[in-house]
């Protein structure tokens, strides 16, 4: 181990998903209309199936496109050691022996 330190930062922000949620939520709009008409058509069965086949299908693109929009919003960068906070020793989670006693 060398011994460098990164810096995680995460950039992403409500507008880089946005338009994700507005398109996941027109499939549903899509889907409940669907569903809707196929009630009225007295095929209940069908309309049950429509949903859930809209929503497992469309559940793991929307998911896909989530994390790959997370991971490309992730940055490391390298940290001089002059730049690293010097970590103290009451900093952190506390000894277990200190805790209860």
């Amino acid at each position: 181990m060398d011994g460098n330190k990164y810096r995680f930062t995460c950039t992403l922000t409500f507008g880089d998903i946005y338009g994700q949620i507005i398109a996941w939520l027109v499939i549903l709009f899509v889907s409940l209309a669907t569903s809707l008409a196929l009630m009225g058509a007295r095929q209940p069965m069908f309309a049950l199936a429509t949903v859930g086949l809209i929503l497992v299908l469309s559940l793991p693109f929307l998911l896909f496109a989530f994390v790959t929009t997370l991971f490309n919003h992730i940055e490391f960068e390298p940290v001089e050691a002059s730049q690293a906070a010097p970590r103290r020793q009451g900093q952190g989670v506390p000894n277990l022996g200190q805790a209860l006693s």
